[in-house]
């Protein structure tokens, strides 16, 4: 039980609390937010914070986890959970997460059926790359459908086609017709890695059993979902952040989008009946090929989607841009914020009077870019155009029980 807290402390940090009082440590945090305001020299007294938006779903919320494969508090390596200690201090143990809040019970019971699995499999788990082992982690998607997608992680190793086709197999009859057919599977995936996180152009992945993809809706919209596509972790968290990006965005008929990082073309497709055009720019083909089903699925003809990185098809799309319509730009990147090139692209695009940027860490890399969108010209940097101005930030609870807050910036010009 020591264990099972120590995780719960480190995953979900705010569990114990009751939900209104985790807005207000939350409420705390943005406090620190506001101290790093004043690294804007240039608008000082520009950036002002809204309320918190809270959060419709509080437990079983993430539709998406990512289990480990490692050595649990008994010290048997084939556990399938989350990681507490770390690889510094050398006391990493993996913690079953039947008790967690944040995770639906559908995930745990995948979890718990893949370490059935891999305990009856002979074939060691792959903890250390160096060390040899097979095993490695496990990713279970699921949506308001009732769909569930399990992704296995497999290291070959020195094995051969055919030894790979006997595991694949056993995996999937375990999955159909064993004990895991309990977990009425969706789609069951297979991808062989000698990374730690392989692209699916990379190394493909492999579908063993069912549908290759789940679907969810958000906004009355319906979504197609890749193995690897990004979609928000939290559904209705979404919808609420995708509702207060239209209001913010204030686009009107006329309006262009500009949708960078765009996934599976979520927040292009949700504004797309309010403006007269979306272009969508995300670098995952997979998620770009979902963004094209889901506009056609859904009777929407006025958007298109880039493949390729941002910062190789954005200058490109902007340098040339003539179009007189308002161009508005919604920037959702991962935690390691844009490139330089994007931000360079952006501020020299005169059209784009208007920026959303949505952060899930703004205290970190997010922060450069901000700097970079908003500081004077910089020549030297290659920072031209004129700068955006900070003003107003909106603070989402998408991940209650934790300390994460996602943050939108809106900036002007």
């Amino acid at each position: 039980s020591v264990v099972l807290s120590r995780l719960a402390d480190a995953a979900t940090p705010l569990w114990r609390l009751p939900y209104q009082e985790q807005l207000q440590v939350r409420c705390a945090h943005l406090e620190c937010l506001h101290r790093v305001a004043p690294t804007f020299p240039f608008h000082p007294l520009d950036l002002s914070f809204s309320s918190f938006l809270p959060q419709p779903t509080v437990n079983g919320y993430r539709n998406k986890s990512t289990f480990s494969v490692n050595r649990g508090p008994d010290g048997n390596p084939k556990t399938v959970g989350l990681y507490v200690g770390t690889g510094r201090g050398q006391n990493i143990v993996c913690v079953r997460t039947a008790h967690m809040k944040n995770i639906p019970q559908k995930h745990t019971q995948v979890a718990q059926c893949y370490e059935q699995f891999i305990r009856r499999s002979p074939l060691d788990s792959c903890i250390l790359f160096h060390e040899g082992g097979h095993w490695r982690e496990l990713v279970v998607r699921t949506s308001q459908h009732g769909h569930t997608m399990a992704i296995v992680t497999f290291h070959p190793q020195q094995l051969g086609q055919e030894a790979l086709a006997a595991q694949k197999e056993l995996l999937r009859e375990f999955f159909t017709h064993g004990p895991g057919a309990a977990c009425a599977l969706t789609s069951l995936y297979f991808q062989e890695s000698t990374m730690t996180r392989c692209s699916h152009e990379q190394s493909p992945f492999q579908l063993l059993h069912g549908e290759p993809h789940i679907f969810e809706d958000v906004l009355g919209l319906t979504f197609r979902i890749s193995p690897d596509a990004f979609f928000q972790v939290n559904t209705s968290g979404a919808e609420v952040l995708y509702q207060a990006v239209r209001e913010l965005s204030q686009a009107a008929g006329d309006t262009v989008l500009l949708d960078v990082c765009c996934g599976t073309g979520t927040i292009g497709l949700s504004l797309a009946r309010h403006v007269s055009k979306v272009i969508g720019v995300e670098i995952v083909q997979k998620a770009i090929e979902d963004a094209r089903w889901n506009a056609a699925f859904n009777g929407i003809s006025n958007c298109e989607f880039h493949s390729g990185k941002a910062e190789v098809v954005l200058p490109a799309l902007l340098s040339s841009w003539e179009d007189a319509r308002p161009l508005v730009a919604v920037v959702n990147p991962s935690r390691a914020g844009i490139h330089h090139r994007v931000v360079k692209a952006i501020r020299s695009c005169g059209a784009i009077r208007r920026l959303l940027y949505i952060s899930c860490k703004p205290e970190g890399e997010a922060m450069r870019n901000f700097l970079q969108l908003c500081c004077p010209a910089d020549p030297g940097k290659k920072l031209e155009g004129d700068p955006f101005a900070p003003a107003l930030a909106v603070p989402f609870d998408m991940f209650p029980h934790t300390a994460h807050c996602e943050l939108v910036l809106l900036l002007t010009r």
